[in-house]
């Protein structure tokens, strides 16, 4: 029997996109996947990148047991979660031109990184920004976005584009304009965002994929584990000191 209280229908929805992104973006998850292999085998760095409710995927992925050790979260001050005071500056701060290349200029990235940028709408100056000045520097990036905003949005960057058009990868998280699920005659709004429930799923499916694609090649994928599990500082700790060199949150 269908659950139609609002908690049973916000899940059903969120279900009814987990199931569409894995059917329709397995292609793109997987050379996502491939993508981050390449450059971990290649030796190159990791880097996530996401702004405002954004940033919570990207640090989803940074430092977490059964994640790939070498995911570095590039940081823009300001816009990083929701923590700046008052948090509309944020907002505000995604919208400003040149942000991303000084942010970008002054990073440790560097030609053959690769580095993911979420953005649910993509068409903000600093997503897109950030992806132009990237691949000019030599970078690969995966786009984590909702595609629908391209045709129904207009591009805040002066280029007219979005994000999705600077990727090498795209991941359409299929998330409708708004970003809201639900809605009651009784509400005058829309209510129930699914953006992080979906977008840290994909991201979560990305990483499976470029452990399993580094095994396959013989690699030891760099994962880390639980620190509340036994020997998992200790487990931890050998990963740190090996590729000491590409991790950025630790030294």
């Amino acid at each position: 029997m269908s659950d139609r209280t609002p908690a049973g229908q916000f899940f059903d929805a969120a279900i009814t996109l987990l199931q569409r992104v894995r059917d329709e973006e397995a292609d793109s998850v997987r050379a996502a996947g491939t993508l981050l292999a390449d450059t971990v085998a290649d030796g190159g760095r990791l880097f996530a990148f996401g702004a405002g409710h954004s940033s919570l995927a990207a640090q989803d992925v940074v430092y977490r047991a059964g994640g790939l050790a070498l995911m570095n979260l590039l940081t823009v001050p300001g816009v990083v979660g929701v923590d700046v005071m008052p948090a509309t500056l944020g907002s505000a701060l995604e919208r400003v031109d040149g942000l991303a290349s000084v942010v970008l200029e002054t990073s440790p990235l560097r030609s053959g990184d690769a580095l993911v940028i979420i953005s649910l709408s993509g068409r903000n100056a600093l997503p897109v920004e950030m992806a132009m000045k990237a691949r000019s520097l030599g970078v690969r990036v995966i786009g984590v976005t909702s595609v629908a905003y391209a045709s129904e949005t207009t591009s805040r960057h002066t280029s007219g584009t979005y994000l999705k058009d600077h990727c090498d990868v795209v991941l359409d998280s299929k998330i409708a304009i708004g970003d809201a699920e639900l809605t009651l005659d009784t509400i005058p709004a829309p209510f129930a965002p699914a953006s992080t429930v979906v977008t840290s799923a994909l991201l979560q499916a990305v990483m499976a994929t470029a452990a399993a694609t580094l095994a396959d090649r013989g690699i030891e994928p760099p994962l880390l584990r639980s620190g509340n599990v036994d020997g998992g500082h200790a487990w931890n700790g050998r990963v740190f000191e090996e590729y000491r060199d590409r991790i950025f949150y630790q030294y």
